[in-house]
């Protein structure tokens, strides 16, 4: 038996409500803990996340250099245009990235809080043909 399991990502905000409020509808999530502090949710994928309340917590500000990358977070997407119009519709914003590396399209957003994520294509599984 492993003695540690995979936990929870846990994003820190000023207003975890709202934020968690913002990925249950993303995620498609149900809400699992909440307490005045800490809201965690779940997708319907088994994806847990959790927002915990920092009142001093400072957005990072990536692409720009100064405060930049803390960490982010991929979402797996099958159609990029209809995941981008339920971001923006949620209250996220496209980040402007010039050539996003690797193999598979992606796009970079940042959500009501300014924490940054990406969402990619699911890379096909489907035989290849030929």
């Amino acid at each position: 038996m492993a003695l540690v399991k995979a936990g929870v990502v846990v994003l820190d905000c000023a207003e975890p409500e709202k934020l968690a409020e913002f990925y249950k509808e993303l995620l498609d999530a149900e809400e699992i803990v909440a307490s005045a502090n800490l809201v965690e949710i779940r997708g319907a994928d088994g994806t847990r996340l959790a927002f915990r309340r920092d009142v001093n917590a400072t957005p990072p500000s990536w692409p720009r250099p100064e405060n930049s990358f803390q960490a982010h977070l991929d979402f797996l997407v099958e159609d990029l245009d209809a995941v981008e119009r339920k971001v923006v519709g949620l209250g996220g914003r496209p980040l402007e990235t010039k050539g996003a590396p690797g193999p598979h399209e992606e796009r970079g957003y940042s959500d009501p809080s300014g924490h940054s994520f990406t969402i990619r294509l699911e890379p096909s599984r489907a035989p290849k043909q030929g």
